[in-house]
Parts: structure tokens; C-alpha cells; sequence
């Protein structure tokens, strides 16, 4: 890939610098526990040339093609659109379907050609010039070009308002498109989707940022009615049918990367129109779909094939440009309980399945499966909601702080080499902890809560049934730890289960129940903006938290390039952060799939980028 100037934002620095591709951490294929020693998988093999990806095992004509596998997941997908999805399930299905402009290295986990072969930045990082891949068709058979990538930056950027704009789709968590903030405000987003939907409305345009005022009395301050679109995203457009090229309101430090998140699947223009894929509908469990969700077409290694109530099923693409495939048909099913993963996996039932607990993994080790781990990138916190007026009181966050026993979760309730999380950033990012550290600490505990507002009130904490999460392993019995060791310096503690299917994250996320709640973050690609620009750079109901300067720093930190300086920037964060104690980070949990001896490779990602057509089965 070219580059047009030497300073970029996201620009790789030497070894050593932070966030240099450098300190990527390695893949880590088997898991050791204890002094018990088990065969690992091969590893992957890097490719020969930059246009192509590199793959689990070279292709090859001689691999035995059409094989089947079926994959046993923790959870049902929510929706098949990746502009509109924001659970890994979902994921896991659509990275099958669908590709983005920029792939990941499967090795490295740097960005690489995807369905754009090479690009290039501006000297002041606002203009993206990507050159796309020839030859490339949609599963429907409509030709894959600039207008089709025209198409889908303009459906994101568009998305009705009660589809688009939730901070865990792809296109506003990277682009904040539906973020405003007042008039002359460089530093502070504040998010109002209605305000922004005005805005958007507005024929005004100053200096690239649409604006919107307020018909107040004319003798009133002129900025009090202003506001300003937050947007880094400007325009897209094709300058031929091979050459994209996309513009910014204000540089984006890691955008190479966050076009590898899946949320950035192209999908085919025919499909989306055909299917009408903005037109939003709910089944009888509350859960969303679109025309286009049920059919969903990319370019990717697989077609969709069917979904039923339990599983969701993939076919090879027969003319994929990438290579041929060995895994022909693809069924993941969904097995809720670990117990019930176990038992069908030992039974044949299924080949592999994700989410190992700690519950079932001496099992697994003693009767010879194989167990492979991923690197640790993602956050378990407890979030703690100061809309909840007990929690607006400082000292009770502290003291639940140091009510905490983080080493004793992560030794009861996780696999071995999860590390306590002392900030909401994976140590392999490069960002140093702060100083600030509320530790395991009893007496300090009750003395804080003493000295506090706290007179025994109850406390709500919910936390999800029915679920294994990455960073989340055991919720029930996570909480039931944590409820015993609050309980035990002196809180009441007034438990809310909610099952995960039942709209856990609606609840969690809308702050409906202010209190105590149990979620996390598994990171989709290299940036520290991923996990504090997703978390804290917009007030959320989710936490009741109001940190204007915080958010600054958020906005300054996201243009700012590679280096040194962007990690003390992201330190000084980081340091308010646990100051303030809007949630406590618990754990860098670590995740793994378990595989019988058909599976000769899987092709396992911190990111969860795991396409089916890197994966071998014995024959």
C-alpha cells in the first residue's frame, strides 16, 4: 500500500513505538494447563504476495473439497446484516458471507488487500483512495465496483433512525456520524440522535459540517442554538469503476484498521434494493429483521443457505476469487448451556465448538480434545450506573472497588493466563495503566461505605442467563462471587437475571435498571479508540456518566498520529477513568474453542476473525 505522506495518521512507527504492528501480539494455538502437555495445530502460512490474504493452509488442489462441518455456538445470531448487527454471533455468520475493503492478517492482525488491493492517505489524512479488486462478482451475480462501495458507505451513513446510529454498529462507532456537538465545539460530542437527525436536514454547510439552529428569540446568543454534526465522515465517491475514494471531516488515526471490523461487509447493491433492506421488522421475540437479513448476499467464501430456529447454515461459493474451499457446508448450531457443547462434541454431534469454560476444560484435557486459545482482547467490567443516586456517591464506587477480588474471579471462573484488568485497554495495544488502583482491600472497604450516603439501601445488579461471552464466560456464577463478596462488607444486593435472548443488552445498555450490571468488550481491531472511544466517548445511559473533558481527550486522542504521545494521551484517559470509576474493569479474559481430531486447523483470531475457508478437516 502507498502512502503520500511520512507523518499519517495511523502510520506505522519502528519497533518498539506504541501501537507499531510490531507489538501485535502472536496467535497462540493450545492451550497449557498446568504440567499437562497437549498437541497444538499448525500454524498459518504467511502469503507470497501482498494482493492475497494469507490463508490457514496454501490452497491447494489436492485438499478433498465439499466436506461438512457443523460448529457448536453459544448463541443464536441476531440479525445477518452486518451494517446493523453488533453481537459476535451475528458476526461469526456474516464474516462468512460478507467481505470488507481491508482483511486481516490472520497471523499478525494487520490490516491486508481485501476487496480493495491497495490505497492511498492524504498528507493530512482527511482523503482515502482505494483501488479495488477486478474480477469480483456478489453471490447474485452483480459486478463488485466503486458504485456497489458508493452504495453501501452511502446506505450506512443513511440508515433510518431506528436502524442505524447505535454505537455498536460499525459505521458510528468509527465514524460518530450521528454525534453533534454545539456550534464552535471542537472538543465535546454530545449525542442526540434528534438533533442530528435536523441537522442532517439542514441545507446549510459551513467549512463541511452541516448546521442546524435553533428558532429561538432573535436577542438570544447566537451559539446557544447552534450545533454541529460531530461526523468525521464526509462524502464517498467513485472516480472510475475500480478507484473509491473517501473523505473525512477530521483524521481518523486507526481507519485501516476499523475497515477490517465485519460491520464493514460490502454488501450487493441488487440485494439490499430487492430485498428493501432498510424496511425493519420485529418477529414475535422482539428481535429485529429486514427482507435483506433473511437473504443476505456478499462476495465472501460462503452463501447463505438456511436459518432455523437453532442453527444457521452456509454453503462453499464455487466461484470465490480468492480460492477454492474445503469445507463445502457449514452448519452452526446453537447450544446455550456448556454442558450441552460437551456432550456434543463427545457424541459427534459436532465437530468443534466455541466458548470453553473453565467448568468443562479438565474434562476436554483429560480425554485428548483439542483445545485452542485465542490472545486476550477483550474487557469484563462491572459497571456501575450513576443515574442510580446511591452510585452518584464517589465513595460507594470506591469502596466496591476494593470489595472486589478480582484474582479470585479470574482463578474460579476463567482459563488460565486471563490477567486482572486494571484499565478498559488490552496491555498488547501499548497503553501504560495509571496510577490509580483501587485494590482488594476489606477493612478500606467497609470504611469507605461507613463514611459514605450508603444506610443499607438496595442495590439492583443484573446480570444475563443463558450465555458464554468471550469476556464473559460464567455469568451466574460470576455474579453470585461478586453479589457474596459486595454483600460481605456490608451491601444489599437486589438481583435482576434477565435471559440473554430477552433483550439483556437492550436493558444493560439503556440503563432501564440503574445499578450494579455485568457486560464487556470484545475489541474488532487494533486501536485503543475501539475500546475507550466505544465505551466512554459519548454519554451513555448505559453508565449515567457525564465527563465532558474525558471526552475531549477521546476526540483528540482519535486523530492524533501513532506514537508516544497518543499513548500518554490514552494513559491520562485512562487514569480519569479510574478515578471517576464509571464501571471497574475486572479481567483480559481468555477465550477458546475446543476440537475434536477431524479438525486439523482452525484458524483462531482475538478479533473473532475466523472464516470458514481457512479451516482443514482430516479426510
Amino acid at each position: 500500500m502507498s502512502v503520500e505522506s511520512t507523518n499519517r495518521p495511523g502510520d506505522v512507527q519502528g519497533p518498539g513505538t506504541s501501537f507499531s504492528r510490531g507489538i501485535r501480539p502472536s496467535r497462540r494455538t493450545v492451550l497449557g494447563l498446568g504440567s499437562i502437555a497437549m498437541a497444538g495445530l499448525v500454524g498459518c502460512t504467511k502469503a507470497t504476495t501482498p494482493e492475497e490474504l494469507p490463508t490457514a493452509a496454501p490452497p491447494s488442489t489436492s485438499i478433498v473439497k465439499n466436506l461438512e462441518i457443523r460448529f457448536g455456538t453459544p448463541a443464536a445470531p441476531a440479525i445477518l446484516d452486518p451494517a446493523l448487527a453488533s453481537d459476535n454471533e451475528s458476526f461469526r455468520v456474516t464474516r462468512q458471507i460478507f467481505e470488507s475493503l481491508i482483511s486481516v492478517d490472520p497471523d499478525t492482525g494487520a490490516p491486508t488487500p481485501g476487496l480493495a488491493t491497495e490505497w492511498k492517505i492524504s498528507k493530512d489524512g482527511l482523503t482515502y483512495t482505494f483501488t479495488l479488486r477486478d474480477g469480483v462478482s456478489f453471490h447474485d451475480g452483480t459486478e463488485f465496483n466503486a458504485d456497489a462501495v458508493v452504495h453501501n458507505f452511502e446506505r450506512w451513513a443513511n440508515l433510518p433512525q431506528d436502524l442505524g446510529g447505535k454505537v455498536g454498529q460499525a459505521f458510528e462507532s468509527v465514524f460518530h456520524h450521528t454525534e453533534v456537538q454545539p456550534a464552535g465545539d471542537t472538543g465535546i460530542a454530545q449525542d442526540s440522535q434528534a438533533a442530528t437527525q435536523s441537522m442532517l436536514r439542514s441545507p446549510n454547510v459551513l467549512g463541511g459540517l452541516k448546521l442546524t439552529k435553533d428558532s429561538g428569540k432573535d436577542s438570544a446568543p447566537k451559539d446557544k442554538f447552534e450545533t454541529v454534526t460531530a461526523s468525521y465522515y464526509d462524502s464517498c465517491r467513485a472516480v472510475d469503476s475500480h478507484t473509491f475514494v473517501l473523505k473525512l471531516t477530521k483524521p481518523i488515526t486507526g481507519l485501516i484498521d476499523a475497515l477490517t471490523l465485519p460491520g464493514f461487509g460490502i454488501a450487493s447493491p441488487s440485494a439490499l434494493r430487492k430485498y428493501k433492506a432498510d424496511e425493519a421488522k420485529k418477529d414475535a421475540s422482539g428481535s429485529l429483521s429486514t427482507g435483506f437479513s433473511r437473504h443476505p448476499v456478499g462476495t465472501g467464501p460462503y452463501l447463505f443457505d438456511e436459518a432455523e430456529a437453532e442453527s444457521v447454515t452456509v454453503v462453499a461459493n464455487e466461484d470465490y476469487w480468492r480460492h477454492s474451499t474445503q469445507i463445502g457446508r457449514a452448519t452452526f448450531a446453537v447450544l446455550r448451556d456448556p454442558s450441552s457443547r460437551l456432550q456434543s462434541l463427545r457424541r459427534q454431534k459436532i465437530a468443534a465448538y466455541d466458548m470453553v469454560t473453565v467448568g468443562e476444560l479438565r474434562e476436554l484435557v483429560r480425554e485428548g480434545q483439542q483445545i485452542l486459545q485465542r490472545d486476550p482482547f477483550s474487557i469484563l467490567y462491572l459497571g456501575m450506573n450513576q443515574s442510580n443516586p446511591l452510585l452518584a456517591d464517589r465513595k460507594i464506587r470506591q469502596a466496591v472497588a476494593h470489595a472486589v477480588n478480582r484474582q479470585e474471579l479470574i482463578q474460579k471462573f476463567f482459563i488460565s493466563g486471563t490477567k486482572e484488568a486494571r484499565s478498559f485497554v488490552p496491555p498488547s495495544l501499548g497503553v501504560p495503566d495509571g496510577q490509580t488502583y483501587f485494590g482488594y482491600d476489606v477493612p478500606k472497604a467497609k470504611s469507605l461505605l461507613k463514611s459514605s450516603s450508603y444506610d443499607g439501601e438496595p442495590i439492583p445488579f443484573t446480570y444475563p442467563l443463558n450465555v458464554t461471552r468471550a469476556y464473559l464466560p460464567m455469568p451466574e456464577r460470576i455474579y453470585a462471587e461478586i453479589s457474596a463478596q459486595l454483600t460481605a462488607v456490608g451491601f444489599n444486593i437486589k438481583p435482576y437475571p434477565i435471559d440473554w435472548e430477552d433483550g439483556y443488552m437492550d436493558n444493560v445498555v439503556n440503563g432501564r435498571r440503574p445499578g450494579f450490571h455485568l457486560l464487556g468488550w470484545n475489541g474488532g481491531y487494533r486501536d485503543p479508540d475501539n475500546f475507550i472511544g466505544t465505551l466512554f466517548g459519548t454519554t451513555s445511559p448505559e453508565f449515567g456518566y457525564d465527563a465532558p473533558k474525558v471526552r475531549a481527550k477521546i476526540v483528540k486522542a482519535r486523530s492524533m498520529p501513532n506514537g508516544d504521545p497518543r499513548a500518554t494521551t490514552y494513559q491520562q484517559i485512562g487514569e480519569q477513568l479510574a478515578k471517576d470509576l464509571p464501571a471497574l474493569p475486572l479481567a483480559y479474559p481468555i477465550s477458546a474453542v475446543a476440537a475434536d481430531d477431524s479438525v486439523m486447523h482452525y484458524p483462531t483470531s482475538p478479533t473473532l476473525d475466523e472464516p470458514f475457508d481457512r479451516v482443514r478437516l482430516a479426510t
